[in-house]
């Protein structure tokens, strides 16, 4: 195995001495496990050091890999500057993964660095690594926005690349669990922090990493990936809450092949069977909005309107908005606020050729992806100018802001949309609205098919 062993480990800059003055002894059980993990990367002798960190740069679509032949840095945001590090990057590691990713078409390279120093989530291993071990280059890789399978096809790369240059490499997942594990914590105390680091220490301490691939979010499925198709041994070294932030240290060790162990693959398959399902489910607008992405992605053809689609979609004008998702994450919403096109169903075609090639926060949709794509339809109701927010029902009513010729339009009923005012600021942004501008409000009801 070119990846001799993984390791997940927390990033408290408190930790070191020099930034905790004392606070540190709090959470001295996460220092003892701390230790024993930079002596067990000190035996195996690596010659590569990857550093997976949510500190690093991150993009929503793009997996940075940074560039050139080192970095530095050091804890001076956390007032300890003479704490410093000079590191040197595996150039030619990084080039075989920016390679392979490349032939893949998948979405990682060295492009669109804002800030060449090093993170706190890097440095803080290196601290406990760099003093009992001086040997190995690293390569500093940071998270993105892209599902979780998408960090796990990730790993899959980095190991092939690491056996075709001859790495023997070790991999540093480096990530605090909850911040909402007690009331004088961070973000305070929310009943689902306890149960959040519950099941991370549970899940990787059986190194269940198919099970990693079912979290809303986690920061060691790149290490997982690394992984695919191995029996691996794990141990959980520890966990700590008292900080109100989760610190938990676990070891992974590889013990030989295991076909048994190709999770990307069968989530992949799962994905696949229940999207096929909903598909199969799904009303006439759902199924032509398909059609027609369909058509666009394989073909680059823009389908008519068929025949035996119900009245409505004939007869009818409105606006329609198309949204695409993709393991449960957005991945395309274009739509039109009042009606374009002769009839709904014109409408629903050109939409979602629109969602699945224009939308300007998204690459095109490429065909491997149809399998596991989500879809639904919304019909828009008339608009109806309203007085104030108090009229607003984030559940029922989207939302138009205007000012001037300027608009910005957010469905009801969204994730992640809770309020009236979250609604009404997210509306102003997408149109462009100032908060010391002015502006008008129009509410719509929406008829939602999937």
């Amino acid at each position: 195995m070119a990846v001799l062993a993984g390791f997940m480990v927390p990033h408290p800059p408190m930790i070191v001495p020099e930034v905790g003055r004392g606070s540190e002894e709090q959470i001295a059980e996460t220092t003892r496990a701390y230790e024993r993990v930079a002596e067990e990367v000190a035996g195996l002798l690596p010659d590569t050091l990857i550093i997976t960190s949510p500190h690093s740069v991150m993009y929503a679509d793009y997996f940075h890999i940074s560039p050139g032949s080192g970095a530095t840095g050091s804890f001076r945001r956390f007032r300890a500057g003479g704490v410093r590090f000079s590191e040197k990057y595996d150039t030619e590691l990084v080039k075989r993964i920016c390679a392979l990713a490349d032939a893949e078409d998948f979405p990682a390279g060295t492009l669109g660095e804002r800030d060449a120093s090093l993170d706190h989530g890097t440095m803080v291993p290196l601290w406990f690594i760099r003093r009992k071990y001086a040997g190995g280059r690293i390569v500093r890789i940071g998270l993105s926005g892209l599902p979780l399978s998408e960090h796990y096809r990730l790993g899959q790369i980095i190991a092939r690349a690491a056996e075709e240059t001859g790495r023997r490499a070790v991999f540093i997942a480096s990530g605090d669990l909850s911040h909402k594990l007690q009331a004088y914590g961070p973000y305070g105390f929310a009943a689902e922090g306890p149960e959040y680091d519950r099941r991370i220490m549970d899940v990787c301490g059986r190194a269940a990493f198919d099970e990693l691939l079912e979290f809303d979010e986690n920061f060691f499925v790149i290490m997982a990936g690394a992984f695919d198709g191995v029996t691996v041994k794990a141990t959980a070294l520890s966990h700590q809450d008292v900080t109100g932030v989760g610190y938990g240290i676990c070891t992974f060790y590889p013990k030989g092949e295991d076909a048994g162990r190709h999770f990307r693959k069968e989530y992949q398959e799962k994905m696949e069977r229940e999207c096929l399902e909903k598909a199969e489910k799904s009303d006439a607008y759902v199924r032509l909005a398909r059609a027609s992405l369909e058509a666009w992605i394989r073909r680059r053809e823009r389908i008519t309107v068929p025949a035996g689609l119900p009245e409505e979609m004939l007869s009818r004008r409105a606006g329609v908005f198309v949204s695409l998702h993709r393991n449960g994450k957005l991945r395309g919403c274009i739509g039109t606020i009042m009606a374009t096109k002769k009839n709904i169903a014109e409408e629903i075609i050109d939409n979602a050729v629109s969602a699945c090639s224009r939308d300007p926060r998204f690459s095109p949709v490429t065909e491997d992806e149809l399998s596991t794509l989500e879809i639904s339809v919304d019909v828009l109701g008339e608009l109806e100018p309203i007085a104030s927010e108090n009229e607003l029902d984030v559940k029922r009513y989207g939302v138009v802001v205007s000012h001037g010729v300027k608009r910005g339009l957010l469905l009801p009923n969204l994730d992640g949309v809770d309020t009236v005012e979250e609604q009404v600021r997210i509306a102003r942004q997408k149109g462009g609205i100032r908060e010391s501008e002015p502006y008008r409000l129009e509410r719509f009801e929406v008829v939602r098919h999937y």
